[in-house]
């Protein structure tokens, strides 16, 4: 059962306006640890597919705990929504919306955060965070804003071809420090741009990544390409670039 404290949290949200996306606007959800104090700064993690990390990843109960019980450092979670219907536009580098949502994300997103709560604006405070998709967007957003993001999460990314391409010629990624898992049932699983390997597509970002000396964190386990294996592999993952005080 789940303890009564981890539920009693703050989740603000915002909408970001816009003059790069084409709605104008983009809903944010934000995560404040127990004792939020604006005089203090936090790291921050920003989430692509807010919405779930939310809801299927239950990541702001998993955030209160690590930091209620384990004592990790108190830390600040942006979960930035997305439309399904143009997430892989947006969040593959080829997507007609790609270029949109990355510029948005790191000229417009990262300042009205920034200017409104008590985040850390150091690059190694900053953590870029997602799973399929949103693992490899990540990737991209540290590949275009370096000196901006330098942090990603990768829970199953979805490496196509492209961004292997783009991994490959990216040149010394020394500065980057990278988080992957994938599940090993994760072999052949249907996208909406046809049937992967995603163990293959990850083994393959990995060496790309450690060719060019990115710090790579890299682990093969049982599970599916679903919230039911990502939801209890965010404990670690956290752990993993989250100080304990």
């Amino acid at each position: 059962m789940t303890d009564e404290r981890y539920l009693k949290r703050t989740i603000v949200k915002e909408t970001v306006p816009s003059q790069f996306l084409p709605e104008q606007s983009r809903n944010l959800r934000i995560f404040l640890p127990p004792g939020y104090n604006e005089v203090l700064s936090y790291p921050v993690i920003y989430c692509q597919d807010g919405e779930d990390f939310f809801n299927f990843g239950r990541i702001a109960t998993t955030a209160t705990r690590l930091i209620l019980d384990e004592g990790l450092e108190p830390f600040i979670i942006v979960g930035v929504d997305v439309d399904k219907k143009q997430r892989t536009e947006e969040y593959t580098p080829d997507g007609n919306r790609h270029e949109a949502y990355i510029r948005f994300f790191a000229e417009e997103l990262l300042p009205f955060v920034e200017e409104r709560y008590a985040v850390r604006q150091d690059p190694e405070q900053r953590l870029l965070a997602g799973d399929s998709l949103g693992g490899s967007v990540s990737l991209h957003l540290a590949l275009s804003y370096p000196h901006l993001f330098t942090r990603v999460m990768s829970l199953s990314g979805a490496f196509y071809g492209v961004s292997q391409n783009i991994i490959a010629s990216a040149g010394d990624l020394s500065w980057l420090k990278i988080y992957m898992i994938v599940g090993l049932q994760e072999d052949a699983y249907e996208t909406d741009r046809g049937i992967f390997d995603f163990v293959a597509l990850n083994r393959n970002a990995k060496a790309l990544l450690e060719l060019n000396q990115a710090s790579v964190f890299y682990e093969e386990k049982d599970g599916k390409h679903q919230w039911g294996f990502w939801q209890k592999e965010l404990d670690q993952a956290l752990t993993y670039f989250i100080d304990v005080e």
